[in-house]
């Protein structure tokens, strides 16, 4: 079944209701309006992003493809039990661990989002990244590429406080300059988040993005290879 309005009234009066009991109680409703249409996209969604990775995770199960609808509370300020914001994510490894960039679509009650990065890029990461941007490498120029012929994602990320790249150019600096990285999409079209053709725009989307998220990977590779030659070289 496709989401639908009644998820999103669901997200947010157990957000806002933000008690055990009341989640408990209304467990049914939650697993019909949420886990389930997030379970279904998964499946819908599996065979386009294999083509990707083949190594993604596509499990659709809460934990490994499905976010938490509970949050972690330890490491907060905020006491709130519940989100009401949904997500999934493709990617390789476990699903919570940074060393690897997924792919994701998330629903809010203002709309939906989908694209692919980090949460959280490592400094590590990010050097290899601007290493292969600098040496002009071929995935790179080829995810570049991509990006300039679509309208639909946007490079996010924090950006460094000074700029450290002024004599490259914009379309470099763009990639340069950032502490993190994600290509990402936003839309409030309601009609289309409750609608059958969901997956079928997403796959379509998606593959647009598919060089990015390849260039994206290939650096967490190359970032994997140099530091366990780096440990290598430190050993002998």
């Amino acid at each position: 079944m496709p989401f639908s309005k009644e998820t999103l009234n669901f997200l947010v009066e157990n957000r806002l209701n933000d008690s055990r009991s009341w989640f408990h109680e209304h467990n049914k409703e939650y697993r019909s309006l949420v886990l389930q249409p997030l379970q279904e996209l998964v499946l819908s969604l599996t065979p386009a992003m294999l083509e990707i990775d083949g190594e993604f995770i596509t499990e659709p199960r809460v934990d490994k493809t499905i976010s938490r609808i509970w949050r972690d509370t330890r490491y907060t300020h905020d006491p709130s039990l519940y989100r009401e914001n949904m997500w999934i994510i493709f990617k390789r490894g476990r699903m919570h661990t940074t060393e690897f960039p997924g792919i994701y679509f998330e629903i809010t009650p203002d709309g939906f989002g989908y694209g692919c990065g980090f949460y959280h890029a490592s400094t590590s990461y990010m050097n290899t990244l601007r290493k292969s941007i600098l040496e002009g490498s071929p995935v790179f120029l080829t995810a570049q590429k991509a990006f300039s012929a679509q309208d639909i994602y946007q490079i996010e990320g924090d950006l460094f406080k000074r700029p450290r790249y002024r004599e490259y150019p914009d379309s470099l600096r763009e990639w340069l300059e950032r502490r993190n990285i994600s290509l990402n999409a936003e839309s409030h079209d309601f009609e289309l988040l409750f609608s059958p053709g969901l997956s079928e725009k997403l796959i379509a989307n998606l593959k647009l993005l598919a060089p990015m998220c390849r260039f994206l990977l290939e650096t967490a590779l190359r970032e994997q290879r140099e530091g366990t030659a780096l440990e290598l070289l430190q050993r002998s």
